[in-house]
């Protein structure tokens, strides 16, 4: 079976950003920011990249471009019958839990976008969108339905293939985001009282900026890039020998953290024009935008603009963590890509009904004390992730080694590699501590105020 690869730079380039601006830039990013002191909290986000994100994910790109193979396939390649074919197997299951309740979070900007186009979100009094969101996560039927439908969607363009699918929607889906974006931003920037919102974002007020802050920032670097996940690697997979990934990593990375600051120009001027509370934390995009918006000209309008904007950056998320498992699925047995996909995310739907019932139905339903949703966050997040990435970090420096790392990334050659023997540093040591303290925080062994 011939492998399928990305056509061009650009392709490469709308998928990787893709899978990289997610929920985690639009929704986490932003309400992050406001609770650890906005511009401080962003500068520390911003070293953090360059010091882990940036050795981790050309790493992860080298790792998949050398074997062109799937995730599990990578270790097995690079280090046959060894053990390390279980961090390839740890990064596509990961993938796929993160999905199923991805999907759900994902659903919910779904409903939000039918309401706002209808009209009926705007029609609900400020002090009772609380109330309407609980009211549909707690459903015991929509929530099901509009993760199915995220799922769906979402299957149909892998189904399609690398070119005909994931790259050719990430091309058309991609400079959409942009657009409502820069149009959001303008609108936000245009608004009285906006200046507070951009001193918020931009002057640093390092007294309130903890220790957990610094902490939370260098978690949210990693994982926002999707990083220890195996998107990376599978992507890289499907990467041509003629192409720079070095020089692809840094734009991925720019394009993704570009998209996180631009999202705050979009949603703190406007926060802060109103009145509202930018600590406002994973409501901020549920319950207290859209209370700003009802304040704003034409504020059903752009409500819908910037829901829209969240369930695109969803989409672009949600297949490059269902590629992983289909990537895997259809080398290692065998299957086409159709039936691949039918059957991953037809496994995909049934195991996100728990997490998208979490609110509602089994509410009451506990395991550790947590839902079934807070459960499988916990789990990746906070275990799968960090371990992953520690893993992949740790192969690429001592196993398979720094130095056929630079070799593949230079394309034998082909492209200079100025910041060598930084990256091999950062990579062998810097990053693994760091990921490590990430993970350590994460389970608790690590505590601060």
């Amino acid at each position: 079976m011939k492998r399928d690869n990305f056509g061009s730079k650009l392709g490469v380039l709308a998928a990787a950003a893709g899978s990289a601006i997610g929920l985690g830039n639009i929704w986490k990013f932003p309400y992050v920011a406001g609770q650890n002191g906005g511009a401080a909290f962003i500068l520390v986000y911003l070293l953090c990249v360059a010091i882990v994100g940036i050795p981790v994910m050309v790493s992860e790109f080298a790792l998949g471009r050398k074997t062109q193979a799937n995730a599990a396939g990578v270790f097995k390649k690079l280090k046959p019958n060894s053990k390390w074919s279980i961090t390839g197997y740890l990064g596509i299951f990961t993938a796929f839990i993160i999905l199923s309740y991805y999907a759900v979070i994902a659903g919910w900007i779904f409903a939000y976008i039918a309401r706002s186009a209808t009209g009926k979100l705007a029609n609900i009094a400020p002090d009772q969108i609380g109330v309407y969101f609980e009211s549909i996560i707690g459903s015991n039927i929509e929530p099901v339905f509009w993760s199915l439908f995220v799922i769906v969607l979402t299957g149909f363009i892998v189904m399609s293939g690398i070119k005909e699918g994931i790259e050719k929607y990430s091309k058309i889906l991609m400079p959409i985001l942009l657009g409502i974006l820069v149009v959001l931003m303008f609108r936000s920037l245009t608004l009285e009282g906006a200046s507070k919102g951009l001193e918020f974002l931009f002057k640093p007020d390092f007294s309130q900026l903890t220790t957990k802050g610094v902490l939370e920032a260098l978690g949210h670097s990693f994982f926002s890039l999707s990083l220890g996940m195996a998107i990376i690697i599978t992507y890289g997979s499907y990467v041509k020998k003629d192409e720079n990934i070095a020089s692809l990593s840094l734009q991925v990375i720019l394009v993704d953290t570009l998209i996180a600051i631009m999202a705050g120009i979009v949603i703190f001027p406007a926060v802060f024009a109103y009145g509202f509370e930018p600590q406002a934390g994973p409501t901020l995009i549920f319950i207290t935008l859209p209370a700003v918006f009802q304040e704003m000209p034409f504020g059903a309008l752009f409500e819908t603009l910037f829901f829209m904007l969240i369930g695109i950056a969803a989409i672009t998320s949600t297949i490059s963590l269902l590629e992983v498992s289909v990537a895997f699925v259809t080398e290692e047995f065998k299957l086409s890509r159709k039936k691949t996909t039918v059957i991953l995310s037809s496994i995909l739907f049934l195991l996100s009904i728990p997490s998208a019932l979490s609110f509602g139905a089994l509410s009451g339903v506990t395991v550790f004390g947590k839902t079934f949703f807070d459960l499988f966050d916990f789990i990746t997040s906070n275990i799968f992730l960090p371990l992953g990435g520690l893993l992949v970090c740790l192969f690429a420096a001592w196993v398979w080694g720094a130095k056929n790392v630079a070799k593949e990334v230079t394309s034998n050659g082909i492209f200079e590699f100025k910041w060598e023997k930084l990256y091999s540093f950062t990579l062998k040591y810097i990053a693994p501590i760091a990921i490590l303290l990430i993970f350590l925080y994460s389970i608790g062994i690590v505590k601060l105020n």
